[in-house]
């Protein structure tokens, strides 16, 4: 049968419930258990004794056999799954009074994919299954659409993410993903209110974007009659509170960038941004360590975890090195020696590419660093002391000129945090943003503005501060072991599906 034959059908035996007096859609259902909390219960109950206890659940039915006046159903719930034992003489004298011939309207019916209640007693099949034998049904929901082919699944992995719902119907191992991610975020909030951070939430539509280089989405205000743009970062806002004198704040958060999409950029994602006051990048290298190796021991029970079938090792203190020294040891060129001409043909000699659109030695180290280490960073590690050219939030590094104090975190070959010791001097921080600006009015779609309200906050002046980034996609994707950022996203951006005529056309 077609999708649409199996439609019609369902649509009838819908109506046939109706007809019965039954709403196949229905209002409540008050359940005693949930299934996981049956089969721990009764977990000691010896193949072919029953429990004389009531129990009532719900589910959907994720499998069925009728065999004579015998029936097997699969009932699934958000906790588990539970075998259903029917027999057609005990559901049919059970129900005698709401439905005749109750076996035969469940066999009739009621389709895999129909959300149902049950109630019955508890009892181990003679195979040792432990089931519900049902007294009574109640339809819950009556399903329209087949969910797919329990011996193929949903293996199309466009419509996987495009059709979430029926993804986590069918397969389990997503449902755990995101109860993981859950864990994971709950996780960080504990470790840093057990800490005395406060989190506050901070504006999504501001009127100035800035805390990143990146395309912002520009949206409109009409009774204000002004351009508002998404955040591309939490981090001006929470910086203004520590200015207001809150000394320890984070925010857990949508970001969104105007971006491309790939395995490891959404547009749309979920970063926490912490800060506090009177420390530095060192601190927020601890911090992060604390966090990240809290959080896997609470979620996975250790620190050596498994991704993509490479270990990796959690355990602290994780290496900590600089850019500069990172790319001597993968090119064997020490840049700081060489002129900026020198250090571009070296590198070119080494196979790092477009080294001509670089203006500086500090952007020609970024681009070595991105082209020869980046992906070798397997195991944590902290990569530090940044060029200042790239960190326009950054405070300058106190003993190496031309730097400045930051960290990014690297593991499987990715960042997965970005620190600072915050730059709180607002003039420096006001020429910092001129020359994005700059760059901005140059063409530079990622280049932001002068925020000028932000370098008024900061001429009130601003403690010594120390400022972390956690992407927690990312952290998601390696405590998971997931490969694309779009398996730990709920509902990722995609584009819209095309008409059947016009799949037609293209296929022609």
């Amino acid at each position: 049968m077609s999708e649409e034959d199996i439609r019609a059908t369902r649509l009838e035996k819908a109506e046939q419930f109706r007809q019965l007096g039954i709403n196949p859609y229905a209002y409540r259902w008050e359940s005693t258990h949930h299934t996981a909390q049956l089969q721990q219960k009764f977990v000691d109950l010896p193949s072919g004794e029953e429990a004389d206890v009531e129990v009532a659940v719900a589910g959907r039915v994720m499998g069925r056999r009728f065999m004579g006046k015998l029936a097997f159903c699969t009932l699934e719930d958000d906790s588990g799954k539970i075998q259903l034992y029917i027999e057609k003489q005990v559901i049919d004298e059970g129900m005698a009074q709401t439905i005749p011939n109750a076996f035969k309207t469940l066999d009739k019916l009621v389709d895999v994919g129909d959300i149902i209640g049950v109630k019955g007693t508890i009892k181990r099949t003679q195979k040792g299954e432990l089931s519900v034998f049902v007294k009574q049904f109640n339809i819950l929901s009556k399903s329209l659409l087949p969910l797919p082919d329990k011996w193929h699944g949903l293996t199309d992995i466009t419509k996987r993410y495009r059709q979430r719902y029926v993804d986590l119907i069918v397969n389990p191992e997503v449902k755990q993903t995101f109860r993981r991610r859950a864990q994971i975020t709950a996780g960080i909030r504990r470790y840093l209110e057990e800490r005395d951070f406060l989190e506050i939430e901070t504006p999504v539509l501001q009127s100035e974007a800035g805390g990143a280089d990146a395309r912002p989405f520009i949206t409109y205000h009409n009774t204000l009659e002004m351009e508002l743009y998404l955040r591309i970062a939490t981090e001006l806002h929470l910086k203004r509170l520590i200015v207001g004198g809150f000394e320890k704040v984070f925010e857990m958060g949508r970001i969104f960038r105007n971006e491309g999409i790939s395995t490891r950029h959404n547009p749309e994602f979920t970063s926490v941004e912490i800060y506090q006051a009177y420390v530095d990048y060192n601190d927020m290298m601890d911090l992060t360590e604390g966090v990240i190796t809290t959080v896997a021991e609470s979620v996975l029970g250790t620190l050596k975890i498994n991704y993509q079938g490479q270990e990796i090792d959690l355990t602290p203190p994780w290496r900590r090195a600089t850019m500069h020294d990172l790319v001597k040891e993968a090119t064997g060129i020490d840049i700081t020696t060489c002129s900026l001409d020198e250090a571009k043909g070296a590198l070119l000699s080494a196979g790092v590419p477009n080294v001509d659109e670089c203006k500086s030695i500090g952007k020609l180290l970024n681009l070595a660093f991105e082209e020869k280490v980046e992906t070798t960073l397997i195991q944590p590690t902290f990569v530090i002391d940044y060029p200042v050219e790239i960190s326009p939030l950054a405070k300058p590094h106190r003993s190496k000129p031309g730097l400045v104090e930051r960290f990014e975190l690297f593991i499987v070959g990715r960042e997965t945090a970005n620190s600072f010791s915050e730059l709180t001097d607002p003039i420096d921080q006001r020429q910092r943003l001129e020359a994005q600006a700059a760059r901005k009015a140059e063409g530079d779609l990622e280049a932001q503005g002068v925020d000028e309200d932000f370098l008024t906050a900061l001429e009130y002046g601003m403690p010594p501060t120390g400022g972390l980034g956690i992407g927690i996609d990312r952290l998601v994707m390696l405590l998971t072991d997931s490969a694309s950022i779009r398996d730990v996203i709920a509902f990722p951006l995609l584009k819209p599906e095309k008409p059947d005529s016009e799949k037609a056309e293209t296929e022609k």
